[in-house]
């Protein structure tokens, strides 16, 4: 009982780190754009009105949609879009015409994570870092370089793995709850009225006496909410308890009071507006603020770029990008990875957006658009998942994802508004991920269609073969087949130059599934084709490491005996050629051959043994 307490603080305290990083350091900006809008006369009412919207927003999307809905519709104890999506999919997998309509906005869905991952870090470690020109206006000239040598300095580091430095994840943000509650308190004190802002009846008057200005600045007030999509997807690594526990007892008080207090000073001093998080702080504070806010800023941003990794793995596992490099970080936890061409692909799209937008307030205009509509996709599949997953009466459903649609769908058109002055920047990012995507999956299928039309049967093949069977070489040969029961051309290739046949024989695919996890007792299919030869298929979830020797050890004991210094593995190598008149636009066969090209070994991919891998490449036109 002991162990299991202290197991729930431990992973508590971890949630508080590595789950609400981002939305805890919302406090840096979000009050700040609200009122430095412009939009919103500057009157008490108004800031009764404001921060009324504000903690109505955290309660509505985090605590009842986030923290008591979503977290509900786990894939096998997962969370995130990937397996909200594979949870639909697989909800409406009898309506063909629907899930693919699903699975397309859930992938549009998860390009648009990486806009947002490239904002996020970038408006996080600025707004930070701005607090220097609060300490003094001639430092100014220092933010843009410091922010970007402390992003240089995160995505340098990643290599290594954050098994290190996570340990401090926790204790640092609850450091920074408990700074930012403190600072909130130091000034309700002294204005104990703003508290009556609790009240919903101050929000709904707002928005009753001034509708047009409410809908504007909606874009402002979801920046309370960023990284409440990373409550959902890090479901998985702390599980639905310590991150309930977190939110309802350190991260949402401590929001709560810093909003307030922010809302007191501004009371007191309405010029405080320029920056009122960092003019809460008496002077002998503000530097050891500004390394805290940079440290938490560090670690939301740490998160967010391990999140990428996590959803890149995962998107390729599920055939919508070509493989990739994928480096463990960690012996112990295999979900600690490492992706370079993400890594750095990210630091310089952050790059960009730093220097491009130049401060925080600039940034805040391009961030939101991509969060909302990932939050309206989310609610969209909810709905899906609920209603033909969990089989819940249509009335229910409706009632229970319809409010969430109706408040996602208002901020994502107050966001809109900002599509001209910046927010055509993550969108711009989402829609090419998005294409690179889809061009993909295309690619494989039509890539496959031709493979399968030039096929020849294994089963009549080999029949045909041992009637004059070539020699018999010892040893085992494993030929990759994307298709079972079919001939691999590594097979073809090599009866044609080598003229031999192994002792043994498997004829392995390899088949990825959009559940997150398949079991070891679920892991592998052999089905014997005489001669010595069998056909196997090989199982993994979006979230199993590829392995595909370990696999093959448990069909040793099936009738099949192989010997790991004995066995070859075949791997047929593709060289797409793009044709005129194909399955896609000219454009699309081309960056699909060269993302085909680039993409990296299959061997690596799957783990095989580098001294054991024969390839023999062949030209496939499409």
């Amino acid at each position: 009982m002991k162990n299991s307490k202290s197991s729930l603080a431990a992973l508590t305290i971890g949630a508080v780190g590595v789950v609400y990083g981002d939305i805890g350091t919302s406090v840096l900006y979000a009050v700040k754009e609200v009122f430095g809008s412009g939009h919103v006369p500057f009157t008490p009412q108004n800031v009764y009105g404001v921060l009324s919207i504000f903690f109505w927003t955290l309660t509505v999307i985090v605590s009842i949609k986030y923290v008591v809905l979503v977290l509900r519709a786990d894939n096998n104890g997962e969370g995130g879009l990937i397996a909200m999506l594979a949870l639909a999919s697989q909800a409406v997998k009898d309506k063909p015409r629907l899930r693919q309509v699903l699975l397309g906005v859930g992938i549009f869905g998860t390009a648009l994570f990486y806009g947002d991952g490239v904002i996020t870090p970038a408006i996080s470690v600025l707004s930070a870092v701005e607090g220097l020109e609060i300490v003094s206006p001639a430092m100014k000239d220092w933010v843009i370089p410091l922010t970007l040598v402390v992003l240089f300095c995160l995505f340098a580091v990643q290599k290594s793995g954050t098994s290190g430095i996570g340990k401090f994840f926790g204790p640092i943000t609850l450091v920074w709850f408990v700074s930012i509650a403190v600072l909130g308190v130091s000034h309700i004190v002294h204005h104990p009225e703003i508290l009556k802002a609790l009240s919903p009846y101050y929000a709904l008057q707002f928005m009753w006496n001034n509708p047009g200005t409410s809908f504007i600045i909606l874009g402002a007030v979801v920046l309370c909410v960023t990284g409440a999509e990373a409550l959902y997807a890090d479901l998985g690594h702390f599980g639905k308890k310590p991150i309930r526990l977190a939110w309802f007892s350190v991260v949402m008080p401590a929001l709560t009071l810093n909003y307030f207090g922010q809302g007191a000073l501004l009371l007191a001093r309405p010029e405080a507006v320029k920056n009122p998080f960092y003019m809460m702080a008496p002077d002998w504070a503000l530097v050891p603020l500004v390394v805290l806010a940079t440290m938490a800023t560090v670690i939301a941003s740490q998160a967010l770029i391990t999140g990428a990794f996590s959803v890149t793995k995962q998107v390729v596992q599920l055939g919508y990008l070509p493989r990739l490099n994928v480096q463990h970080t960690s012996v112990h936890d295999t979900g600690q990875i490492y992706v370079p061409a993400v890594n750095w692909g990210l630091f310089v799209a952050i790059v960009i957006a730093v220097v491009m937008f130049r401060s925080s307030s600039n940034l805040a205009a391009a961030y939101g658009i991509a969060v909302t509509l990932d939050m309206l996709i989310t609610t969209i599949l909810t709905f899906f998942v609920i209603r033909y997953g969990w089989g819940y009466p249509l009335a229910l459903c409706v009632a229970a994802t319809g409010w969430f649609f109706v408040v996602d769908l208002a901020f994502f058109a107050s966001n809109l508004l900002k599509l001209l002055d910046g927010g055509w920047f993550p969108l711009m990012i989402g829609g090419l991920i998005f294409t690179l995507m889809m061009t993909w999956k295309r690619g494989r299928e039509i890539l496959n269609e031709k493979l399968r039309s030039d096929a020849i049967d294994l089963g009549s093949f080999l029949e045909s073969v041992f009637q004059a069977p070539p020699l018999r070489v010892p040893g085992t040969a494993v030929f990759l087949t994307a298709e079972p029961g079919t001939v691999p051309n590594a097979l073809l290739h090599n009866l044609k130059h080598n003229k031999v046949l192994h002792e043994h024989n498997l004829f392995v695919s390899v088949r990825s599934h959009e559940v997150p996890w398949i079991g070891l007792d679920r892991r592998v299919e052999i089905v014997p084709l005489g001669h010595d030869c069998w056909q196997v298929a090989i199982h993994y979830g979006f979230k199993n490491d590829p392995d595909v020797p370990r696999a093959l050890e448990q069909i040793r004991s099936r009738g099949c005996e192989i010997e790991p210094m004995t066995t070859s593995y075949f791997l047929s190598r593709d060289m797409v050629v793009p044709t005129i008149g194909g399955g896609m636009a000219a454009w699309r066969e081309k960056l699909f051959a060269q993302m085909h090209h680039n993409a990296s070994g299959a061997a690596d991919f799957l783990s095989l043994p580098n001294n054991s891998v024969v390839e023999l490449g062949s030209k496939v036109e499409i």
